[in-house]
């Protein structure tokens, strides 16, 4: 949390559509991927610059034009000015901490999402923004590596309806993707907390707990941006902009219904943390009451044993007992009747 603060003082002070770079710095070059087709036809490049691209606005092809880097400001303005994109937009895309959203222009809509994935059993987060237009579609990552392989797999071998529709359905497509792996990262979480759950019910420690609370993070990082995708994909199917054609509104109805689902699967965890966290309490507090019952019994045997040996540790000179040969270990065996009397009363009553 106080590296998102961190990256965002960047831009304290500075005027609105100032474009800087919130994210990791990067060293390596930007990357610029080209996939254009139509229902017969499909042409895949990799640009070396963007002079190289030419504009995709003729209506007899679909465009795709994916950038891997955000971090080479001059590349986002030449996008900028090249396909006529407000300077705001251009802020958010390189802002690589933004809420998922939907903005509409005259011409385009701006939508960004959040993309996630594990990478060594950590959930890793990659801000997605996609600029669609009527034919073209253009989408911002943060670095190369995505989910979308099976996307560009169906462009190449022309499966399914894809190259017969527009870039509205490419862009629900990519969308779809994401809250479809959304899926493979909550089965993953869902067999750590089973884990973790095993550890809690047979010995709790505190390792067990800082588990708990990593875990408890990461559904509050995945909540954060499920909910809003929500209302993201609700806009879309209410949306009356001319991007997006009447036939894809029922793809993205049940794009909704995939939300509602993640949605309900995160709720589901976060309750089942904050449960195995009373747990935990739970269990280490049975565990102490435990440990003072049997502390608590051994005492109270001991109790009258003390008094007997306290008794008989007076210096009296007319004790009985004292002078009897067999005196001692007759005290012995009354101590020990006594104890084990106590015992068995405690045994019967289930104390230990």
């Amino acid at each position: 949390m106080g590296s998102l603060i961190r990256r965002s003082s960047k831009k304290s002070g500075l005027p609105p559509g100032t474009i800087v770079h919130t994210g990791e710095d990067k060293d390596r070059k930007v990357k610029i991927t080209v996939l254009d087709y139509n229902e017969k036809d499909f042409d895949e490049q990799t640009l070396k610059t963007l002079g190289d691209c030419k504009h995709y606005e003729d209506g007899t092809t679909t465009t795709w034009i994916n950038i891997d880097g955000v971090h080479d400001i001059k590349i986002i303005e030449e996008f900028g000015q090249k396909f006529n994109i407000d300077s705001l937009v251009l802020e958010d895309i390189a802002s690589t901490d933004q809420r998922p959203k939907v903005e509409e222009s005259d011409n385009y809509l701006f939508i960004v999402a959040r993309m996630f994935y594990y990478d060594k059993a950590v959930i890793k987060s990659e801000q997605i923004s996609i600029i669609l237009k009527k034919n073209c579609m253009i989408t911002f990552q943060q670095s190369e590596g995505d989910v979308f392989n099976p996307i560009r797999e169906r462009l190449r071998i022309n499966k399914g309806a894809i190259r017969k529709r527009k870039a509205d359905y490419l862009a629900y497509s990519l969308l779809d993707a994401i809250v479809d792996n959304y899926f493979i990262v909550l089965e993953k979480f869902g067999e750590q907390i089973e884990l973790v759950e095993t550890k809690l019910t047979s010995e709790p420690k505190k390792e067990t707990l800082r588990e708990i609370h990593s875990l408890k993070y990461d559904v509050i990082f995945l909540r954060k941006a499920t909910w809003p995708l929500r209302e993201v994909v609700n806009q879309l199917i209410r949306n009356e902009s001319k991007v997006i054609q009447p036939g894809t509104i029922k793809y993205l109805r049940d794009l909704y219904d995939h939300t509602i689902h993640v949605i309900d699967t995160i709720e589901a965890y976060r309750d089942i943390l904050s449960s195995m966290v009373d747990l935990y309490l739970s269990s280490i507090s049975n565990k102490m009451n435990e440990i003072m019952k049997v502390l608590t019994v051994i005492a109270t045997i001991f109790i009258p044993l003390t008094f007997i040996t306290g008794l008989y540790g007076m210096n009296f000179k007319y004790m009985p007992e004292l002078e009897s040969i067999y005196g001692y270990p007759a005290i012995l065996l009354v101590m020990v009747i006594v104890g084990g009397s106590m015992y068995l009363y405690f045994r019967k009553k289930q104390w230990v």
